[in-house]
């Protein structure tokens, strides 16, 4: 009889340690997903604010080497092309671009301006049509989600460029006169546009 209550005791021990056991990797996954609890790895955070639309945005974009799902959805949403409310989908590289500039400033939690997102063929065409003057490409990368243009309150639009090209990431565009930054994960290649633009 003993044996009989120690074996039922030992297939209900059996029992929740599995259950227990799926919830806590079910658990695990999500917070590597970065919708769970802190303590997976480095959390990776965009502090933004659109000039255009005036929305801000405080994100957890990345949990260690795992970009979080619900955390792209909406900075995708937030850097649409503000003149048609297009939404695409940005390369996540140049978020983590956006995340190392500011931990070189020294300001990881410091607001990054931002001028324009992404930009749709026909955004891109109208800028265009507005003359030589506006400095925007025709195959620009901000229509592949893989540019933006910013300012850091604070920070000289120099010392901006002078970071973004530190870190040999891709494109910096220098707009001395609109006084913003072009960052984008394209070719790495450097230009300066001294007419105004955007």
């Amino acid at each position: 009889m003993r044996n009989l209550r120690l074996k039922k005791f030992a297939a209900v021990t059996a029992a929740a340690t599995l259950l227990f056991g799926f919830n806590g990797q079910s658990k695990a996954s999500e917070e590597a997903a970065g919708t769970g609890i802190a303590g997976v790895g480095q959390k990776f955070t965009l502090h933004l604010h659109h000039l255009h639309t005036g929305e801000s945005i405080d994100v957890v974009y990345k949990v260690g080497n795992t970009y979080v799902p619900e955390a792209m959805e909406k900075l995708n949403y937030f850097l649409r092309d503000h003149r048609t409310n297009d939404v695409s989908h940005y390369d996540p590289r140049e978020f983590d671009l956006l995340h190392s500039v500011m931990t070189k400033l020294g300001k990881p939690n410091g607001v990054i301006d931002v001028v324009c997102g992404y930009r749709t063929p026909w955004s891109n065409a109208f800028l265009r049509s507005r003359g030589a003057s506006t400095g925007v490409a025709k195959n620009s990368q901000h229509m592949q989600a893989k540019a933006i243009d910013i300012r850091v309150p604070g920070v000289r639009t120099n010392v901006l460029r002078d970071v973004a090209l530190s870190l040999r990431g891709g494109g910096v565009g220098y707009y001395p006169v609109s006084q913003f930054v072009h960052v984008d994960v394209g070719p790495v290649r450097k230009w300066t546009f001294s007419g105004s633009s955007e």
